[in-house]
């Protein structure tokens, strides 16, 4: 039982629900993404190259380069609204007074007295 009780105990920790929620959403954000890149992003790109189809099977050599593109703008979009939602979290996040130093105690006074009638 020993095992059983240390998985449940390392599934139940809040870092590791934290992180499945994360997937989840960031799995969920994916999709919203892919679509407004292919029904927002990829119409403008084709209004220039003639056709959304004809650059999709752009091709140089074996290699789909226009699938290719298309891939790396929804990973730079959603890498930047990642960004700006980690950024927004963080200066929402309280900071942390810092902890004021510690009262020196009597043989710290006294040597800090010595130390500073040496140097006169």
């Amino acid at each position: 039982m020993g095992f059983v009780k240390e998985f449940k105990d390392f599934a139940m920790r809040g870092n590791v629900m934290d992180l499945a929620v994360g997937v989840v959403i960031g799995g969920a954000f994916g999709k919203i993404i892919t679509a407004m890149v292919d029904s927002v992003i990829m119409p403008v790109i084709g209004m220039f190259t003639g056709d959304v189809d004809k650059f999709d099977s752009l091709t140089v050599g074996p290699v789909k380069v226009g699938l290719l593109i298309h891939a790396v703008l929804d990973f730079l979009i959603i890498a930047f609204a990642l960004f700006l939602l980690v950024k927004a979290m963080n200066s929402m996040k309280k900071k942390e007074p810092e902890a004021a130093a510690p009262a020196l105690t009597k043989s710290e006074e006294l040597l800090i007295e010595i130390r500073d009638a040496l140097k006169k």
